[in-house]
């Protein structure tokens, strides 16, 4: 990986002095923030996505007019060899590998009148991907970037308002967390969230499978795979959404800014002419005395995008090579998905996700993934005296439209995929496994297995793939 290596040694100055800085302020507000924060072992409490399970306070209890908080997360993974009767342009690469990534965050959050939020959070990112992220739709690493490379690099992850409008029902309590402030709010509520962040803060939050920083890390696993939301190569877009809660029910509507181009850094603020609206039911439920959930996404994308089978018939009247890129203008792509989680104990969950978008133009902001399956659990360790870690196993079956295996078969390539030739398409198929122990509060280590068969929906270099990783999160 010519591009890519591992120079920790010269990121230790910067990355250490942004870590203390933001350790200093989160130290000096413990005495303000509450104690009672969410376990680790669970997805850190995104833009509006209050905690639902408490039970209604039978009295206001304390909020805060601020707070700060700093996560840190590293992951390590090694791929094992493979045997590929061949490789093209961009494969994954049948020779042992390993990668990285290193995040540093922080969140900053602050009450501006009633009913208003500010959060901020400032980040750094480095990392160096598996065969320089090309080969795989089901993307091994969740913390990885687009545009990431070995040198650490800080920008605004996230900048937003929150406003929260009160429309009765019963008091809840939510406690101080990252992106949330300890407070009390009805439960049947209007809340409008304008500015920065990445659309999976507020939309298909799973309980068990949406943080890559303490669940599952791989792509197929974390979010809708077939779900092509609009955002940036770092997965942050602008834009507004509005979610209503009323009871058992929340129905959420958002329109977020596309890139410029596929894949890109750059965003594109003309939102009347390229955006990304979502727009999600939820309801929650009660089986069995353990709570659950279920919920409907429909997307629609409107972007510069290019035709798979356009760019097909153009080389077949050239004589050339399939370009999608060649082919470029607006166009749209629409898709949904649903999933159900259902608590089965105190201590154990399962999920169920399935999503499919009519992928005829190329993939934009996230991977390519057309249609998708998966499922898991996830199980606490209470049964042998360690409450706090977390057991997590899940596995994903992903696949192509036609004009898409068509296009890979010609000899074309996309934003990850691009073998050269699709002879024998095979489904993308996944297992991941982790173990997420908690070394002491607020820093956590994990094991992390994952098998992957027909890299690149490709039957002849079927694999399968082993990667065996190791992540260190640390929160407080």
């Amino acid at each position: 990986m010519s591009n890519f290596t591992l120079p920790l040694a010269a990121q230790t100055f910067r990355t250490s002095l942004f870590l203390q800085l933001l350790g200093a302020v989160c130290l000096s507000n413990a005495a303000h923030a509450t104690d009672d924060t969410q376990s680790s072992q669970a997805p850190a409490p995104q833009p509006s996505q209050l905690v639902q399970a408490n039970a209604p306070a039978e009295a206001p209890a304390p909020t805060d007019n601020w707070n700060a908080h700093v996560q840190s997360t590293y992951v390590w993974q090694k791929k094992s060899s493979f045997n590929a009767p061949y490789t093209g342009p961009q494969s994954l690469r049948p020779d042992a590998e390993h990668g990285y990534t290193l995040s540093v965050t922080g969140f900053f959050g602050a009450r501006l009148w009633h009913g208003a939020e500010l959060y901020l959070n400032p980040e750094g990112v480095q990392g160096a991907p598996l065969s320089e992220l090309h080969g795989l739709s089901s993307i091994n690493n969740g913390e990885i970037q687009k545009n990431g490379g070995p040198d650490m690099r800080f920008y605004w992850a996230r900048a937003f308002i929150r406003q929260t409008f009160g429309l009765g029902g019963e008091q809840i309590h939510v406690d101080d967390d990252q992106n949330q402030l300890a407070g009390n709010y009805d439960k049947r509520r209007l809340v409008v969230t304008v500015g920065k962040l990445t659309q999976t803060d507020l939309f298909e939050k799973s309980t068990y499978a949406n943080d890559p920083r303490t669940q599952f890390l791989n792509w197929a696993m974390i979010t809708h795979g077939a779900w092509d939301y609009a955002a940036d190569a770092r997965a942050y877009s602008v834009g507004l959404a509005t979610e209503l809660y009323w009871d058992d029910w929340a129905f959420r509507a958002g329109r977020y800014m596309e890139p410029q181009v596929a894949n890109g850094n750059y965003l594109d603020y003309n939102l009347t002419r390229h955006h990304g609206d979502t727009f999600e039911i939820e309801h929650d439920h009660v089986l069995g005395g353990h709570p659950g959930v279920v919920r409907i996404m429909a997307f629609r994308n409107l972007a510069n995008a290019g035709s798979y089978r356009d760019a097909i018939n153009a080389a077949l009247a050239s004589g050339g090579t399939p370009d999608v890129t060649s082919v470029r203008t607006d166009a749209a792509k629409h898709g949904y998905g649903i999933s159900v989680e259902q608590a089965l104990s105190d201590d154990l969950g399962v999920f169920f996700r399935a999503s499919k978008a009519d992928d005829k133009v190329e993939e934009y902001a996230f991977t390519e993934i057309d249609n998708t399956v998966s499922a898991g659990l996830s199980l606490k360790g209470s049964q042998w005296q360690r409450q706090d870690d977390t057991v997590g196993f899940a596995f994903a079956s992903s696949g192509l439209n036609q004009d898409h295996r068509d296009y890979l078969a010609a000899g074309g390539l996309g934003g990850f995929l691009g073998d050269g030739k699709l002879t024998r398409y095979g489904r993308e198929r996944v297992v991941e496994v982790y173990y997420n122990a908690q070394v002491l509060k607020g820093v956590n280590f994990t094991l992390d297995f994952q098998q992957i068969a027909n890299p690149g929906f490709n039957a002849d270099r079927h694999g399968p793939v082993y990667i065996f990783g190791s992540r260190v999160h640390a929160a407080f």
